[in-house]
C-alpha cells in the first residue's frame, strides 16, 4: 500500500473509533481506489500509550478493504471481550494509537518451524478451536518460533501449548502490512 492509501484507512479507522465511542452515528466509507476496494483481511489494534485497548480483524473480506477497515475499528473499540469491562472512553481518544494489519491470504503450512519471525502471522486451528497471532507480536514479545506457536495455542486457541506438533493441528502462516499513527495525527 503506498502513503496515500495507508492515510486514507487510518482515517477511516479513526473516524469510526470516534463517532462510536462517542455515540454519533457512522457512515460507509467509499474510495475510487482499487486497492481500497479489494477484498482483503484485516485487523485494527488500538492502544493507549502502549496499553492495549482493542484488537480484532477478519482474514477474509468478501467486500472491500476500506469497509472491512471501519467494521474492524468499530469492533476494537467496542466489542473486543477482553475490554467490555473497560472499554474505552472519550477522554482516552487523543492518547490512542491505531494501528492497521492489512493481511495476506492464509497459506497452510506443514513446517510451522518455517515461518519468519516478524514477518510471518500464525493462525492455529483443531477442531471447533483456533487462535492467531500478528507477526509483530513475536518480536514485541521476545519470542523464539516455538514460543510463539505455543503461546498461540495455549492462550488463543485454548490448546495444549504443543498442539502445534500434532498433525491434526492445521497451522496457517500470513503476512501483513502494518502501519500506524498516534489517533490525534490522523
Amino acid at each position: 500500500m503506498n502513503e496515500n492509501q495507508k492515510q486514507a484507512l487510518l482515517k477511516v479507522a479513526r473516524d469510526t473509533v470516534e463517532a462510536v465511542i462517542k455515540g454519533e452515528p457512522t457512515e460507509a466509507p467509499q474510495s475510487d481506489d482499487p486497492e481500497l476496494n479489494a477484498p482483503c483481511g484485516c485487523f485494527v489494534t488500538l492502544k493507549n500509550q502502549g496499553r492495549l485497548r482493542g484488537c480484532i480483524g477478519n482474514f477474509t473480506s468478501e467486500g472491500p478493504l476500506i469497509e472491512l477497515v471501519a467494521d474492524m475499528a468499530k469492533a476494537s473499540a467496542t466489542g473486543d471481550p477482553r475490554f467490555l469491562a473497560d472499554p474505552i472512553t472519550a477522554g482516552e481518544l487523543d492518547r490512542l494509537d491505531v494501528e492497521i494489519s492489512v493481511l495476506s491470504p492464509l497459506q497452510r503450512t506443514d513446517e510451522p518451524l518455517s515461518l519468519r519471525l516478524g514477518v510471518d502471522g500464525i493462525y492455529i486451528k483443531s477442531g471447533c478451536t483456533s487462535g492467531c497471532f500478528l507477526p509483530q507480536v513475536a518480536t514485541e514479545a521476545g519470542w523464539s518460533k516455538e514460543e510463539f506457536l505455543s503461546y498461540c495455542c495455549a492462550h488463543k486457541a485454548g490448546l495444549a501449548a504443543d498442539a502445534w506438533r500434532e498433525p491434526e493441528t492445521e497451522v496457517y502462516l500470513f503476512t501483513a502490512d502494518v502501519f500506524e499513527a498516534d489517533f490525534k495525527d490522523i
